[in-house]
């Protein structure tokens, strides 16, 4: 895999390997401070793969130098687009040294990415981002929201058929009792999302035997005063069809216990487990909040609040997407309307993006996007790269993008019946931040 897009004057690049796995970190904790010692992190299972590794060095540094910046990916092999899956690269740890920020070091690092993924033939890359500002300048666009909310203990719930048929099980959770439960679960909730025979855009999955690792290490230092994880099952007829991972943390106060139940992820497969699954964690003894961590915009719990107005709700971006092959993009994923449009496309750092390109798609059916003879001025709709990314996942309109200005239709109707066609029947989400 090539290393030869230019750092800036000064630096250069280096393929980081497991050995390197102690470099990794000191430079992540510089780029992002958190109270652990750096000698503790370095115990917990890497999450990274490491030929997608890339770390920059100083040019004239003696070697063992620390690193002055670094970046990876994960190899999503199969990540949830609108109808179907494609490879992804899932872009993270992009991290610059304090002493080493505002001399392009992060821009080559993107360029060098970017490069990479279309050697490998990945025709997306997804990312979650630390600042929002940042990655739209490199041609990223904010594809999916998700909420976050704070429930008072015993909110109430509206009634589900169904839901008492379910049967409960809270254990510690621990991999290889609940590794295989969890997986299977999560993988069905994202293929069939709220029984409606679509997929859930953007429901990407830990795939590599590093996530997984890292995912079940419950490393003590990042408790941050709560107990160690904890599950529940819900099931029906020795089936399960849901779960969640959870931790509490109890304090007291002169009134009484006043705990928390942080909720880190929380699947079900129809209403009424998750009517089963949310009944039980609204409702733990000594506890006197809980709190998602991210839920989808149509997540049925929001749907099962009988005052929602009480709950204390807030909405955050979740994942960024990056269109890197564009035909291949458009034309591996399903639109929910027949469309036949033209899109004048600019893309500063991918030329062979660039230009006017003809989408055709059925209704749920196969799509093609091929290069297009018009003049950019005689294209239907013109658009930047990232706003094609912010509606790739069905999840921003182009309409919403067009009346902030960001997207022009130039021919008459080609935006309702584009941005109808973008769309999907379910929000698109991923549950866990990479």
């Amino acid at each position: 895999m090539t290393l030869d897009s230019p750092a800036p004057a000064g630096y250069r690049f280096r393929q980081l390997t497991a050995d390197d796995a102690r470099a990794v970190i000191d430079v992540d904790s510089w780029a992002f401070p958190i109270p652990v010692d750096p000698d503790e992190m370095v115990k917990i299972p890497s999450p990274l793969t490491w030929d997608r590794a890339v770390g920059v060095e100083v040019d004239d540094a003696p070697a063992g130098s620390p690193l002055a910046a670094m970046h990876a990916s994960y190899p999503f092999t199969e990540f949830p687009v609108p109808g179907g899956t494609l490879p992804t690269a899932g872009l993270t740890w992009v991290g610059v040294h304090p002493q080493h920020r505002r001399r392009g070091v992060a821009s080559a690092m993107i360029d060098l990415h970017l490069v990479r993924c279309r050697e490998r033939g990945e025709p997306l890359s997804a990312l979650f981002a630390a600042e929002y500002p940042i990655y739209g300048r490199f041609g990223y666009g904010r594809a999916a929201d998700d909420v976050r909310v704070t429930l008072a203990r015993g909110a109430a719930l509206r009634d589900v058929p169904g839901a008492a048929e379910h049967t409960v099980r809270i254990e510690h959770a621990a991999r290889e009792r609940h590794g295989d439960l969890v997986t299977a679960v999560h993988r069905a909730a994202g293929q069939d999302a709220g029984g409606l025979g679509v997929n859930r855009p953007g429901w990407a999955s830990p795939q590599t035997p590093e996530l997984q690792a890292h995912r079940w290490h419950d490393a003590a230092p990042f408790r941050r005063g709560f107990e160690s994880r904890r599950i529940v099952v819900v099931e029906r007829d020795g089936e399960p069809r849901g779960y969640a991972l959870l931790r509490r943390k109890l304090d007291w106060e002169t009134t009484g216990p006043r705990g928390t139940v942080n909720v880190g992820e929380a699947v079900a497969l129809d209403a009424p487990a998750a009517r089963a699954l949310w009944g039980v964690l609204v409702d733990l003894d000594l506890m006197s909040e809980t709190t998602p961590f991210i839920l989808a915009p149509d997540d049925p719990l929001l749907g099962l609040l009988v005052d929602r107005r009480g709950a204390d709700l807030r909405v955050a971006d979740n994942v960024w997407v990056r269109l890197v092959d564009l035909p291949t993009a458009l034309a591996g994923r399903r639109y929910a309307a027949d469309v036949d449009v033209t899109l004048a496309v600019t893309d500063a750092r991918l030329p062979a993006n660039d230009g006017v390109w003809r989408l055709s798609a059925t209704a749920f059916g196969a799509a093609t996007c091929e290069p297009s003879d018009l003049a950019a001025a005689d294209a239907d709709l013109a658009l930047d790269v990232r706003e094609l990314g912010a509606a790739y996942l069905g999840g921003t309109s182009l309409a919403e993008l067009a009346a902030a200005g960001l997207v022009e239709q130039r021919s008459p109707g080609a935006l309702a019946r584009a941005s109808t066609a973008f769309g999907w029947p379910v929000a698109p989400v991923c549950g866990w931040v990479f």
